[in-house]
């Protein structure tokens, strides 16, 4: 055969004897099996027992090992119900002797090892179950099924959890199973017979399974893994099993599921209940906060076992034990919980995969998984070991000499030097993981707390909603004095002091962002930062403190990647969820993650104002691509597909010329051309009109409807045409006809900067090819620039400037330039939408000169600075004495000012210059037309 056993280790019989004995039984065999033989038996008695009962089988078996246990798994599947019990124990027999044997001559790997032992576990229970399902099913104890049902065990799924789960079982393990029924399957009112049923074929299966015979067992079961066991039935159907875990589950429970697999009964069932069960075990935020709850089951785990002394081999656990294989599965799951919420990569059930995982996104260091696996493995073997010898379901170093010589036999080596190895990967196990839960070491000396800061403030903090529960509160108090530290290192301590009580006050729960800032102290410079240089941000912290979840991605401080691949990972972060309102909900927690990312770059001086605005812009058309077509396909279900070409979104004012604030509206208008369709075809049809503009409310609602995560913008329609007194989405012809017969001219104005962000591409490309050729009319300049001029006017009348700081409106500022760009660009008939380009192209106009052009765009640039930081740091108009001297550095330096003296004294004089500019241009232009 090809797959002969490969010997490349040799076990050494403890008591030459025995393993001579045994290895007579094979005198005729090949010398080398016959050493493995008797070293096997020699130092195990249970392996001595099987060796002989199966000695005929063996010799055979370790001709073609796979072929072998493949055979025996094909027997399994054959056997008749009566046989059910002495075949799997025959089966069990056999598997054990061939894993052990092939383990011990290291023909095998512990992978292969482990999935033999773990694939029997799951072909054992599924067959033991499908026979049980047919014996009820013939007795007609589930009512409404048939024949034709046992093949999927009649809705009955077996979870295999722990080391089955992850295809990690142990030599002599007992196999942690979860029994579930989907209740769907049966009428309401046969449920209880149905699932009276259900638990008598549990209980049977787990008897057939663990009952001793003359044959022996095949693995010991244990159900005590699912929901409240002390009164729940060994099966629950499924929906009373999610509503469990929604309401009560705990930590240990989200991390157990992190390896639960489907192994037997109905595999497509108990994969759909899994999924169902995603939002409980993989946090949408990073969840630090399961550390501490980590760290609380290790502690639990030591107590109740006594397994927290001093590291020594004899009789140390090697499962439970300090260094041992469970502390590596805790800390390879805990960050498992804390990022795979975020990365759907992360979520592996094995052991040494998971870290693998983790090295791979940066979460460990690669030669800390190097180690862990290495160790792993070793322990995984020792742990094999300890159990052939009497297959006992034991992870103890044996107390005696005796037994610890045993066990250093069966891997051939020797005494003395295999217990110096253990134990020293126990005790690095034990240092490289012990520092990630709660460190054995004294803690560092905490920083010094300036002493001048306002006790006042700090004493009321415990009344804060984030500080009242007894872990929030607690975690905090570790946290303080370096946060009151690196408060008394800023320029201003008592402003720091009072923008971080806002922050604290504002937080309605603490234990997951300070979970967060203890696991991540870094965060605290961030946090302090923005505290202490914008209140708006602060505030937005306060409110969506998961934001600090981006930060740790790695990639948070990375260049800007632009609008393509955004528009990618919103899609794939969106195609994720299940159902249109988590779409919504995932799409403002992505959005807002963004945005919080392109404020603090704007802060921490990584990208300018330009920059800033060109990225809020590009945030928002990426958003409303993505949407609008799941808000379409979710809006044809009910009322049909829509009717003709579909709808374009039209960016207008600032969004359309690609420069928008923190604080920024959405100015958009839909048009759509219904292409000579008069109705729509669905459940329920709509006339053509009346689909698109409930389409467009909905679009509406899908980006400003407040939910669970916020909302994503604010929207504002009233530059389409006939502003609030016409229909929210306009037809293709009418929007056509409208331009060119009644639009007045600042609606033209308005339409140089109008670009589709996003719907049908033939009426993408119809519309821009209608703009240009709408704006390349002839058209008299007098006319346009008196137009300006009156516009200017009745700005003036209706809203007059705050304030110096308010850098948008009145003469001379943003709102005045804007709209002789818009004018300069009107009259040329070109196709730029920016502010600069509409300048130069009123320079080659001839009515406005050179030097005063570039007067207008320096100045533009500086209100541009003005208005970004100022929304960014207030959030409204801006507030000199309220402003902090975090925030007043910001703004000077956004715009490139030492302070705000000299800053206010540049803004004076060049609204000055610029509206005399402006006025001086339109008249002469006026006059020279």
């Amino acid at each position: 055969m090809t797959d002969r056993l490969n010997i490349s280790r040799m076990p050494r019989p403890y008591d030459p004897a025995l393993g001579g004995e045994t290895a007579a039984l094979f005198s005729g065999e090949d010398k080398e099996v016959a050493e493995l033989l008797s070293g096997a038996a020699g130092s195990s008695p249970y392996l001595r027992g099987l060796i002989t009962q199966e000695a005929e089988w063996i010799r055979r078996a370790l001709t073609a090992p796979q072929a072998a246990l493949d055979e025996v798994f094909d027997v399994c599947r054959g056997l008749a119900p009566d046989q059910l019990k002495p075949g799997l124990r025959q089966a069990k027999r056999r598997v054990a002797l061939l894993t052990a044997l092939c383990d011990l001559a290291g023909g095998w790997s512990l992978e292969q090892v482990t999935t033999a032992l773990t694939d029997f576990g799951a072909l054992s229970a599924d067959v033991a179950i499908k026979a049980e399902i047919a014996t009820l099913i013939r007795r007609k104890k589930l009512p409404g099924l048939s024949e034709t049902d046992v093949a999927t065990a009649g809705g009955l799924t077996i979870l295999a959890m722990g080391k089955m789960g992850a295809h990690e079982l142990n030599y002599s393990s007992d196999i942690d199973l979860i029994c579930l029924f989907d209740e769907t399957r049966f009428d309401p009112d046969v449920f209880f017979e149905a699932r009276q049923g259900m638990v008598r074929a549990t209980r049977n299966m787990c008897a057939t399974l663990s009952d001793r015979t003359a044959d022996g067992y095949v693995f010991r079961t244990d159900l005590r893994l699912r929901p409240d066991p002390a009164v729940t039935p060994v099966c629950l159907a499924m929906e009373a099993a999610e509503r469990y875990y929604e309401s009560l589950g705990r930590t240990w429970e989200r991390a157990a599921y992190i390896k639960a697999r489907p192994c037997a009964g109905d595999l497509a069932a108990g994969e759909a209940f899994l999924k169902t069960l995603r939002p409980f075990v993989w946090r949408r935020h990073l969840d630090f906060a399961a550390i501490q709850d980590a760290h609380d089951m290790r502690l639990r785990i030591r107590e109740n076992k006594g397994t927290g002394g001093p590291i020594t081999v004899q009789g140390h656990d090697m499962k439970l034990g300090r260094g041992g294989i469970r502390e590596i599965e805790f800390f390879t799951q805990t960050r498992q919980l804390i990022a795979g919420g975020r990365d759907e990569s992360l979520r592996l059930r094995g052991t040494v995969e998971g870290l693998e995982a983790l090295a791979a996104k940066d979460w460990i260091p690669q030669e800390v998984v190097t180690t862990l696996g290495e160790h792993y493995r070793a322990h995984r073997e020792v742990e094999h070991r300890i159990q052939m010898v009497h297959d006992a379901q034991t992870h103890k170093m044996p107390n005696t000499a005796e037994g610890i010589a045993r066990v250093a036999c069966l891997m051939g080596r020797d005494s003395a030097e295999l217990q110096g190895e253990i134990r020293r990967r126990l005790v690095v196990v034990h240092d490289m993981t012990e520092g990630f839960f709660a460190p054995d070491a004294a803690p560092l000396p905490s920083p010094a707390v300036p002493d001048d800061l306002d006790e006042a403030i700090i004493g009321r903090w415990p009344t804060y909603p984030a500080l009242r529960s007894q872990r929030g509160a607690q975690i905090f108090e570790r946290l303080k004095p370096e946060l009151l530290s690196r408060i008394g290192r800023t320029a201003k301590p008592a402003e720091a002091l009072v923008a971080l009580d806002g922050f604290l006050a504002g937080l309605p729960a603490g234990v997951q962002l300070f979970s967060l800032f203890e696991a991540n102290p870094q965060l605290l410079d961030l946090l302090v930062d923005i505290v202490g240089t914008s209140p708006a941000l602060a505030a937005f912290l306060s409110r969506n403190s998961s934001v600090f979840d981006a930060v740790i991605g790695g990639s948070f401080f990375a260049e800007w990647p632009g609008g393509e691949a955004l528009k990618q990972e919103l899609d794939t972060i969106l195609s994720q969820e299940g159902d249109y309102e988590a779409q919504l909900d995932a799409a403002r927690r992505w959005c807002k993650e963004w945005h919080f990312g392109i404020g603090v770059h704007h802060l921490r001086g990584l990208v300018d104002s330009a920059a800033a605005g060109a990225q809020y812009a590009e945030l928002a058309e990426v958003v409303i691509a993505v949407l609008l077509p799941r808000v379409t396909r979710q809006f044809a279900i009910k009322h049909g597909a829509a009717p003709g070409s579909g709808p374009v979104v039209v960016a207008m004012g600032s969004l359309g010329a690609g420069q928008i604030n923190a604080l920024s509206d959405l100015d958009i208008i839909v048009i759509y051309d219904p292409d000579g369709e008069d109705m729509s075809q669905g459940r329920k049809p709509l006339a053509t009109r009346t689909y698109y503009a409930r389409l467009t409310q909905a679009l509406i609602t899908a980006l400003s409807a407040p939910m669970a995560q916020g909302r994503l913008y604010e929207v504002d329609m009233r530059l389409r045409p006939s502003g609030n007194k016409g229909p929210v989405a306009t037809s293709w012809s009418s929007f056509t006809h409208y331009q060119q017969s009644e639009a007045w001219t600042w609606e033209h104005l308005a339409l140089t900067r109008a670009r589709v962000v996003a719907g049908a591409t033939g009426l993408t490309r119809d519309f821009e090819d209608f703009r240009l050729s709408l704006l390349g009319q002839s058209r008299s300049r007098a006319l346009v620039l008196g137009e300006v001029s009156s516009m200017r006017d009745r700005l003036a009348a209706a809203k007059t400037p705050t304030g110096v700081w308010d850098a948008k409106t009145g003469a001379g500022r943003m709102m005045d330039i804007e709209l002789l760009s818009q004018a300069g660009a009107l009259l040329a008939g070109a196709k730029s939408r920016d502010v600069a380009q509409g300048l130069d192209q009123a320079v080659a106009g001839g009515w406005l000169n050179v030097a005063d052009a570039l007067v207008l765009q320096e100045s533009y640039g500086l209100y541009w600075s003005v208005q970004t930081a100022a929304r960014l740091v207030t959030g409204a108009t801006l507030d000199r004495e309220a402003l902090g001297e975090g925030g007043a550095q910001f703004l000077s330096r956004s715009a490139g000012f030492e302070g705000l003296e000299d800053l206010q004294q540049a803004l004076q004089r060049a609204y000055e210059d610029c509206a005399e500019i402006i006025s001086r241009c339109l008249q002469e232009g006026s006059e020279d037309a």
